[in-house]
């Protein structure tokens, strides 16, 4: 190996094979744990098309042998312990609490240096492959994939250049997937590789991170709606010249992570659509199971989020569609009825429109009812729904689909509908907003 970008570069043609390449591509995010991890992290990046982030984690050593690793603590209040080996070391837990104090200090000082203003990438649902250049004991390793876990990652691969035989046995469950370019016999080979590739500067991170940035105007970050009685969580992503934004109204029993929300969210993004994804309802309202099919309740907050939207600078004079499943698309429909809101384009994915009831003649907007071709009890509830809309409106059936889109391909369809739909609606066909 000549140094960690070109080793990496090698990594990275293995993990293609697995995860194949594309421009652009939101499904995975690459983690460097830092510092020495970010170049090879970077190189894997480019070979995959994916996303770059950084991963900020300390190695815990302490007194008598401070060099010995006895945990690792990360983002997010991430703290890994070798329960065994700290016992062995007859570690107190006062030294303990002495060197994780000192090592969050150092931790808060590099996201300062290396994140400046930049937020994490977003992990809610996406495969996170953590890159490091050397697993010796596993500690740092175990906290990196612990805060890509904790982030919500659908999916966590461990990728280093070069790893202890046996090394996936012993890291137990710590990530999903184990990839090593190299497996060595010992653990002080991996540190002398490491010393042979040198020293990574806190200079070189931010140079690798800034060169993957987002485009001047782009937005990836999660959001606190204050609708004065409550605050709401959500995600709002808006690419750098966004072509309209589609608001996701979840169904009953999810949340803004909704995994079949979020996908359509991404595929809308690839074509310059902006996306917010919130929660309806607090923690505790979502305890009590009439609030979920409250409608007037759901459709009330949608309204009140739009305005809370409209109010962004970024917003301003784009055309919103509302996309809702479930009970969510009745929430969507009875909102887009509402006066007080302009909303150019409706999809409803398995929705329940008959729960909008009489606010279902006063839609204006087009709307797309999409629901699968065996989900037969939805189905005909969608068609009493469509003959009692005045707006133009279409019933898109997907064949073989059930309630929830399962169904290989059947995701695909109804993202792939939303699309053109919104494509045609908010954006239109000539290209103009």
């Amino acid at each position: 190996m000549i140094d960690r970008r070109a080793a990496g570069r090698r990594l990275g043609l293995r993990l293609r094979s697995r995860f194949g390449t594309r421009p652009d591509r939101d499904d995975v995010v690459v983690l460097g744990v830092a510092r020495g991890g970010v170049p090879v992290a970077a190189a894997v990046a480019i070979e995959l098309g994916a996303p770059l982030d950084v991963v900020l984690v300390r190695k815990l050593g302490v007194a008598p042998r401070p060099e010995v690793t006895v945990g690792a603590i990360g983002e997010g209040g991430v703290r890994v312990v070798n329960n065994g080996l700290s016992r062995s070391m007859r570690v107190s837990e006062g030294d303990m609490k002495v060197a994780e104090t000192r090592e969050r200090l150092e931790l808060d000082r590099r996201a300062t240096r290396l994140r400046g203003d930049r937020p994490p990438r977003e992990l809610l649902g996406r495969t996170a492959i953590v890159v490091d250049d050397g697993i010796a004991t596993g500690a740092t390793a175990r906290a990196a994939c612990a805060i890509a876990r904790r982030r919500g990652a659908s999916q966590v691969v461990l990728a280093a250049l070069a790893a202890p035989d046996g090394w996936e046995e012993w890291m137990a469950d710590a990530a999903d997937e184990y990839l090593a370019l190299e497996t060595v016999d010992s653990v002080l080979a991996i540190s002398r590789l490491c010393e042979e590739f040198g020293q990574t500067t806190d200079d070189e991170v931010v140079e690798l991170l800034d060169s993957t940035r987002p485009g001047a105007g782009e937005i990836d970050e999660d959001v606190e709606i204050d609708l004065g009685s409550v605050r709401l969580g959500g995600h709002l992503a808006m690419p750098a010249d966004h072509s309209g934004i589609v608001v996701f109204a979840h169904g009953s029993g999810s949340s803004r992570h909704s995994p079949r929300n979020t996908y359509v969210a991404a595929e809308l993004r690839k074509a310059g659509l902006a996306t917010l994804l919130f929660d309806l309802l607090t923690f505790g309202e979502e305890s009590d199971r009439r609030n979920v099919f409250d409608i007037d309740l759901l459709a009330g907050r949608l309204v009140e989020a739009t305005k809370w939207l409209e109010g962004r600078p970024e917003v301003a004079g784009s055309r919103i569609g509302y996309f809702g499943a479930s009970t969510g698309a009745a929430a969507a429909l009875a909102a887009a009825a509402d006066p007080s809101v302009d909303i150019s384009a409706v999809v409803s994915r398995g929705g329940r429109p008959d729960l909008a009831g009489t606010k279902l003649p006063l839609v204006r907007a087009p709307t797309l009812l999409i629901v699968g071709g065996d989900d037969h009890s939805v189905l005909e509830l969608n068609r009493q729904a469509a003959a009692m809309m005045e707006c133009p409106s279409r019933l898109w059936v997907v064949p073989g689909a059930t309630h929830l889109f399962a169904e290989p391909g059947a995701l695909q369809s109804v993202a792939e509908l939303a699309r053109a739909w919104f494509a045609d609606h908010l954006i239109g066909v000539d290209g103009r907003r």
